[in-house]
């Protein structure tokens, strides 16, 4: 609870700091069970708003906090402790994504109008500051605003998944030390996932109007998912060479440094579904 709530409040400064926070909510399900974990989630939440009221002068931000990252996490860590294989959880991690972008979709009016509203305030002062023409920032703004939704969707999902796997990784090393690395470089999403984002795909670039836009969005979501599940193929093949301690940690701080690795990646672990790469 104290761990919880308190880093809550420092992560509105660092917010890489929300992955830890939901990670000891998601660690106490694992390992106690739903209630258990209900119970920390519901007290940290409170302990959150009392934080908030001394530090911010307000609450507000800790039912956001629990509504946007500690209940999503703790769904996840039952569907992980029941159903015992992370591809489950990271589909349902997925399909709250989706849920989310087509619940923007549906309750507001125009959310690509309200994104470029955001974006354009967002980048005025740097318009002031710099010799950019400010007919190629516009035009910039207007792509990037019909997919902020799926970005912003994909940011959240991402942090919820960190938040899970370093969870599973503090699970594993007090209770079954290397458990995590054999669940985690197994990792692989079932035919039928696969195939329902290859439509996603063929939907969004095949269909136009709001249809492609709303698609486009949710494969932003699908994309960073198989990202997860291609970086744990290329770590289990990468793991297999005598080189390994200098190409592993090559490896992931080249998909820090250079983002766009991340397509190829997510490539592999959407091929690995028919391909069994790990077998290579």
């Amino acid at each position: 609870m104290t761990v919880a709530s308190s880093l809550a409040l420092l992560s509105l400064i660092l917010p890489p700091i929300s992955i830890v926070s939901s990670a000891t909510v998601a660690l106490v399900t694992l390992r106690r069970g739903a209630y258990e974990g209900l119970l920390v989630l519901l007290s940290a939440s409170v302990a959150a708003a009392i934080l908030g009221v001394i530090v911010l002068g307000n609450f507000q931000f800790a039912f956001g906090y629990a509504l946007i990252l500690w209940i999503p996490v703790w769904i996840l860590s039952i569907v992980l402790r029941e159903g015992r294989h992370l591809s489950l959880a990271f589909e349902i991690a997925s399909i709250l994504g989706v849920l989310a972008v087509l619940g923007v979709y549906l309750f507001m009016q125009s959310p690509v109008d309200y994104w470029q509203a955001v974006l354009s305030i967002m980048v005025e002062p740097m318009l002031q500051a710099s010799d950019v023409p400010a007919e190629q920032v516009k035009q910039t703004v207007a792509m990037l605003s019909k997919y902020m939704t799926g970005l912003i969707a994909t940011g959240s999902v991402t942090g919820l998944l960190l938040g899970l796997l370093l969870a599973r990784w503090w699970q594993a090393a007090l209770y079954n030390p290397g458990g995590f690395r054999v669940e985690y470089l197994s990792l692989r999403m079932p035919s039928r996932f696969t195939m329902a984002t290859i439509v996603i795909f063929l939907i969004a670039s095949l269909v136009g109007g709001v249809v492609s836009e709303v698609a486009w969005n949710i494969g932003i979501i699908l994309f960073m998912l198989y990202g997860f599940i291609g970086t744990a193929i290329v770590h289990a093949l990468i793991s297999k060479t005598k080189i390994k301690h200098f190409l592993l940690p090559f490896f992931y701080m080249l998909i820090f440094v250079v983002p766009h690795i991340v397509l190829p990646v997510a490539i592999i672990g959407l091929s690995d579904t028919w391909l069994n790469l790990r077998k290579i």
